[in-house]
Formats: structure tokens, sequence, C-alpha cells
């Protein structure tokens, strides 16, 4: 007798070629059920719906349609266990030898602006993860495939095996089959949930050297079932990404994302941006990102917002650099790149979209909080001093601004024509981030702006900033003391900008 194979998908990739080598290569016996049935018979292709299978119609609107004893008696068998395979022949159920399928896409409904919520329930799949379970636990038995990328992989096991999957391969392709049900109803529990309660599961993708240290295991994981983020990017070339790489990535693509209307380009070290420019060209933007400390920028991490052309990739390979995202990269820009083959070069054409939550461990648990995605709008800003910032002051500061909330508290940031030119970090207090950060301004300090993350307790270091050739300032506000602050600056005639708004980042 004929093997049966069960086929049931939402997402058809590969479904037609995988039906079409099972039936003619391998001799399988179809049987499938609505939209797949449907598309298995336009192909040409001999199928036998489940509900003629089962001698039940799909009812409920197809809310109910292979829940039912021919179904999983047929995947739950054993076929080692005589009872089992008696109760199979005593109520005419064929064992079923293969199954594909995949759930409904409730990620992809709930991701739609203006979603409801009965919408969002209807697209809550039963029947599938109810197979995908049974063919899974049973996979001492039979296959189960859940991804159109394991279609391929299937096939040639067959093929190598005289036609059968080894038990190896069936027990990877079930682990993958309780990972997906997992992720899918971690999904719906989180948007059911409303902040109640939060899971976080997570395919592995790769082991990955180390992590932080050496002496660190550390894995890289894939959350939601469709790549997104950094598991959808590109590696044009390079070696392995390391945990610190992709730390560092993404503390680039959050930088980056700021800026979308002018080329931009940012240089992280260690989370922090010791250079970030905007220029007319990706070229101008990397080198002025470069040039603003370019002793930090060795063995830096670079993010790009435009495609990478020649005249950038001349300038990257120039020094060592760990990694570059971007975009695209352009094929004379691969070219060039391919002369320092170990940078990591990766393409990722959404640097725009971030996790909506960040998520750090504690003991005895971890702490969720939705991103900092607050977008600035210099509409919503105060100017509190007497002096009003001029049209190209008021630009400066909003760029500072948006680089200041990418970098670790206590943050303070000094800028000029678009370019950072100090940088003071995650100090202890306020007052050694901005010496910090005008030290390494120098003289280019003279006629520059100041950001910082968090308000000013005390005048001090508005009057440094001022001794220094500061012109401008923006901040939060928010102090008991901010008359202080004010007060200093209009002595000083400095511009100062009050935000409303806090970005610590710890």
């Amino acid at each position: 007798m004929a093997r049966l194979a069960l086929l049931s998908v939402s997402n058809k990739t590969g479904l037609i070629d995988l039906a079409r080598s099972l039936v003619e290569e391998f001799d399988f016996d179809l049987i499938s059920s609505g939209g797949t049935a449907q598309a298995l018979k336009d192909a040409g292709l001999p199928v036998t719906k489940v509900a003629d299978y089962t001698g039940s119609p799909e009812i409920l609107g197809g809310r109910v349609k292979t829940l039912h004893p021919r179904i999983h008696g047929g995947i739950l068998a054993r076929r080692d266990v005589p009872q089992d395979i008696t109760d199979l022949e005593n109520n005419q159920i064929r064992p079923i030898d293969l199954v594909v399928v995949n759930l409904y896409p409730f990620e992809e409904t709930i991701a739609k602006p203006g979603v409801t919520l009965s919408q969002a329930v209807e697209q809550i799949d039963i029947g599938g993860p109810a197979m995908l379970r049974a063919s899974s636990k049973n996979f001492a038995h039979l296959t189960v495939l859940c991804d159109p990328a394991q279609y391929d992989e299937y096939l040639e096991e067959l093929r190598q095996n005289n036609g059968e999957a080894s038990l190896e391969f069936r027990q990877k392709s079930a682990l993958k089959g309780f990972l997906h049900t997992a992720s899918y109803d971690q999904a719906i529990a989180s948007y059911l949930a409303e902040a109640q309660q939060h899971t976080l599961i997570g395919t592995q993708l790769q082991s990955l050297r180390y992590g932080e240290n050496p002496h660190q295991p550390a894995a890289w994981y894939q959350t939601g079932t469709t790549p997104t983020g950094w598991t959808a990017a590109t590696k044009l070339q390079g070696k392995e990404l390391s945990y610190n790489n992709l730390v560092d990535l993404e503390a680039a693509r959050r930088i980056i994302a700021e800026f979308t209307d002018t080329p931009a380009a940012t240089i992280i070290k260690h989370t922090n941006p010791c250079g970030t420019a905007l220029g007319s060209s990706i070229s101008e933007a990397y080198q002025k990102a470069f040039n603003a400390d370019s002793t930090s920028a060795f063995g830096g991490i670079v993010a790009l917002n435009r495609p990478i052309d020649a005249a950038t990739a001349k300038e990257l390979i120039k020094t060592f650099l760990e990694c570059v995202v971007a975009p695209s990269c352009e094929a004379d820009a691969q070219e060039i790149l391919g002369k320092k083959s170990n940078v990591r070069v990766l393409t990722l054409p959404d640097l725009s979209s971030g996790p909506k939550d960040t998520v750090k461990a504690i003991a005895g648990g971890f702490l969720v909080e939705s991103s900092d995605d607050v977008i600035a709008d210099t509409n919503q800003w105060q100017v509190v001093t007497e002096r009003q910032p001029t049209a190209s002051e008021l630009a400066e500061l909003l760029f500072a601004w948006k680089v200041c909330k990418h970098v670790k508290s206590n943050a303070i940031v000094v800028s000029g024509d678009r370019t950072t030119l100090g940088v003071g970090a995650g100090q202890m207090n306020r007052v050694g981030s901005v010496k910090i950060a005008l030290e390494q301004a120098g003289e280019k300090a003279k006629d520059a702006i100041l950001a910082s993350d968090g308000f000013f307790p005390f005048d001090d270091s508005v009057r440094t900033a001022a001794a220094a050739g500061i012109t401008a300032l923006v901040q939060p506000g928010g102090s008991l003391r901010d008359q202080d602050s004010i007060k200093a600056a209009n002595e000083l005639g400095l511009v100062m900008v009050f935000t409303g708004v806090r970005h610590f980042l710890h």
C-alpha cells in the first residue's frame, strides 16, 4: 500500500514541488484540507479531501476540518504496538507517514493596523497545532514538516535512505514542530494577556563562540516564526558574528534608525557611539563620523542608512572594522570590501524596525519595558531662555538630542555641523560626563551645542559648557533647581531648550 501524506498549510511556498515529488518519486497518496487541497488539484495532482477521507464535512466555517479520529488516529498510532494496529484496522484508519502543516498567520494579522480582537481570534489555529503536536509526539513513526525550508532537506533524506527518513531527522523535525507551536502560543498569549503575563520563546539559530567573555557560553535565538531584524540580514562576507558583534550592531541600528531623510553614519564601540554624523552623501557622512574620533573608531561597528557605494567602501577599508551594516551594497563596493575579507559586511534593508519591548534578566525573574521609540518633535520643545535658537542651532540641537538618546547614562553629546565632537558616556555623575565630552571636543567646542539625556541638578555644568564655547544646550528639564540653570544660561547668553522627555539608557 502506498504511504499516506497529510498536507494542510497556510503558507503554500514550495507546496506543489514537494507534493509532486512525493507522488511521482516516492509513491505517496495525498490527503489535504481546504485551500491546500484546491491548490494541489489546480496543479493537476491527485488528492483526497480530508472531508472525503473522514466522511465528515468541514463545519463551523472551516473551524473544524482535521479534528477527527481518522486523522489523529493515523498520526498517533504506534507501529510497534499491536493493539494500535488493530485499532487502525477495526476503524478503517490508514497510518499517516508524513504530516506537512503550518499555521494561520496570527502574528502577521495582529501586526496590521486597525485589526480588531475578533479578527485576531479567527486567526488562532486549532487543528494545525493539534496535528503538529500529535505528529511531533509520534516522531518515532512518522515525519512532521512545519517550515517550507525543510522540504528539500526531507526529499534529500528520502533519496539517501531508500525512501525513508532517519530517526535523527524525524526527531529534529519534531523539535522544530514543538518550537513552532510554542512560539505561536506565545504570540497569542502575549496579545491577549494585556501585559499581565510575558513569555519569551525563541528558536536557536546558532551557538556563538562565546558570550561577552571567553568563559561565558552563548547562543543566538530567533523569536517568532518569520525571520525579522538581524535574523533576516544577509552576511556578504567575514567571519561568523559574535555575541558582542550582535549587541553592538543592535546599538548601531537603533541610532541609525533615528535618521531617515539624510545620509547618516554611526560608529559604535561597546554600544556607545564614538562618532555619528550626517552628510550630503553616505561617503561624507562616514568620513565625518570617523574623523569625530578616529582613535576609538578602530575595531568599531559601522551602520549606514544608505547603500554602500564604491567611494564609501574605499574609506571603510582604510581602517580595521569589526562589522559594517547598510541597507544594501553595490557590486563594485562589495568587490572593494572583499580586499578586507575579515570585516563582516551585512545588508539589512529594514534598519528602522526593532523590538517593541526590552527585556532584562534579574535574579528570580526579568524586567520588561516598552522600547524607547519616542520620536523627537521640536514643536513640543520649550525654549526657556531669553535668547531663541536660530534655525541652524535648532537643527543641531535635534541632531545631538537624537544621538544622546542612545548613549549610556549619564550621557552628554557635544556636536557641530551635524557631527558628534565629544561624547561623555556612563559616568557616575553628569559633571564627569560633561568634562569628558568637552575635553574630547577640545577647540571644536567653540560655537557648538551640548545635549544631556537628563536634567542638570545644578548650574555648574552650564557654566562649564559656556566656558568651553558652547552656545546652546538641550536637556529634558524637570529639576527642582531648573531656574538655577536657566538663570546661568541667560547670564551667559546661551540658548537652553527643554524637551520634556528623558532618555536614560542603563
